[in-house]
């Protein structure tokens, strides 16, 4: 069974989706607290995937989802009511997943749940092997995989990464990424790219620190070196 966990204080909302996913196997444990959601990610690692509301009490989703990233690299969907453009933006920047709107269908929930997964399930299959050794990418399943292990990326993330390899060394730059990725606003700024770049640089430190991977080319972009 598939162990979600749910930052949720719609009480009964959270019933209805937890009832719902169970009829797929899906098992989702809400927490009406943020923190204390938070705190247990720290601590309990096989949870597979959060569900975020983003209004909350104690802290905003927006602000908890850095705190998570942290403790955690759980793919994040945002199940939130607030249908603002700035909030959609910022939540996938801040390293969501997804960003599905209240109201839904718990089916799509469900699907979506399903598609994220299976994008960051170990890869067995089609394989495609890039010009930089280090890594493989698995488009099909929306992967990318350095030294064997599958890089916890979000979709702004896999597309810039996958850019940069596909570039094989060439200077990519920071307006290229904005155009090349579905998942970055066409008003992103600059900046928000240095801060993708950033979390994807600290995502292949874990795997592997013995050597930078990303460059920084002043006043343009990055190279995958």
């Amino acid at each position: 069974m598939i162990k979600v966990m749910m930052i949720e204080d719609d009480l009964e909302l959270a019933q209805i989706i937890t009832d719902y996913l169970k009829s797929f196997d899906i098992e989702v444990t809400n927490f009406d607290s943020p923190y204390l959601g938070l705190s247990t990610l720290g601590i309990q690692k096989d949870y597979e995937l959060l569900i975020l509301d983003l209004t909350l009490p104690e802290i905003d989703g927006l602000e908890l989802i850095p705190k998570i990233r942290k403790v955690s690299d759980i793919p994040i969907i945002i199940s939130s009511a607030r249908d603002d453009i700035l909030d959609k933006v910022m939540g996938l920047e801040r390293g969501a997943d997804d960003y599905l709107p209240k109201p839904y269908n718990p089916r799509e929930l469900q699907a979506r749940i399903k598609a994220i997964l299976k994008r960051i399930a170990v890869p067995t299959e089609n394989v495609q092997t890039t010009n930089n050794s280090a890594f493989t990418i698995k488009s099909d399943d929306l992967q990318i995989v350095l030294k064997g292990e599958v890089l916890s990326l979000t979709l702004a993330e896999f597309d810039i990464l996958k850019l940069l390899i596909e570039r094989n060394g060439a200077v990519v730059a920071r307006e290229d990424f904005i155009y090349a990725s579905d998942h970055i606003e066409d008003d992103s700024s600059l900046k928000n790219i240095d801060v993708i770049i950033s979390r994807i640089r600290n995502k292949i430190s874990k795997i592997d620190d013995s050597k930078t991977y990303i460059k920084s080319v002043r006043g343009i972009g990055y190279q995958l070196i």
